[in-house]
């Protein structure tokens, strides 16, 4: 695989170390404005599906600075090739399609985390107005926990507070996308150095993240800090675009 980088590619590359650096030192208020909270949160903002794809996790929580490392190396990796290929103008479309398909997924899951959850309180006569009050001022009563399952519960608060951050969205698509051109080249994840072949390593990755979200997993442990629907979202988005590109003998065609 190249690493040598094509301009758009850097572009990005840049962009993400700025937000990266510049979220350290400013703190929660650039998670507040940058990152995607919930619609219904006070804090989100129409901006956020795009701002959040070039956020990544703060350096002392989480996976830290891997989150971003890992981020980077794969647009690095696999962006640049893309890139030239298709040239500079296609590549970002494609890129921030994928993205914004992402977050629409992502928040498409919370949705439907939420509102089990609400239907659960309201059904044992907790009004929706008292939920949404407590909730917006960063409350909950502690009988909720009683009147749903743990999970249920962690779902359910964690799709209303816990803001979505990062590229990794867009880096699924963009492997979709190498996966589509480059279907017999050979990948590795970092702590298993087996050769696998693009077109099973990519769709066996995808796999992977719909059973850890269904299981309310992580790939690095137990907890739902990951959101994997986001993933399988610029996945999608990318596999639907290859698919229409190919289709229409649109893939070899450069925008610049």
């Amino acid at each position: 695989m190249n690493l040598n980088l094509t301009e758009t590619v850097k572009q990005l590359l840049i962009i993400n170390i700025i937000f990266y650096i510049g979220s350290q030192i400013v703190g929660q208020p650039a998670y507040d404005i940058l990152a995607l909270h919930f619609p219904e949160n006070p804090n989100f903002r129409f901006w956020q599906p795009l701002t959040s794809m070039f956020m990544h996790a703060k350096y002392n929580e989480g996976p830290g600075i891997m989150h971003i490392f890992f981020n980077m190396f794969a647009l690095v990796s696999f962006g640049s090739l893309l890139e030239r290929i298709w040239g500079g103008k296609k590549f970002l479309f494609f890129y921030i399609s994928c993205g914004l398909g992402a977050a629409a997924l992502h928040i498409a899951a919370n949705y439907y985390s939420f509102y089990q959850g609400m239907e659960l309180l309201t059904t044992n006569s907790v009004p929706k107005g008292q939920i949404m009050d407590l909730l917006a001022q960063g409350r909950y009563d502690t009988r909720w926990e009683e009147m749903m399952s743990g999970s249920d519960f962690i779902n359910f608060m964690s799709s209303y507070i816990n803001p979505a951050v990062g590229a990794s969205g867009a880096i699924y698509g963009i492997m979709v996308a190498f996966a589509f051109i480059a279907p017999n080249a050979e990948l590795m994840m970092m702590f298993v150095p087996i050769p696998i072949k693009a077109k099973y390593f990519v769709p066996g990755l995808v796999v992977l993240d719909l059973f850890l979200a269904l299981q309310g997993q992580s790939i690095f442990g137990s907890g739902t800090g990951v959101a994997h629907f986001a993933h399988i979202g610029g996945a999608l988005i990318g596999f639907i675009m290859m698919w229409y590109w190919k289709k229409n003998s649109f893939n070899n065609k450069r925008w610049n």
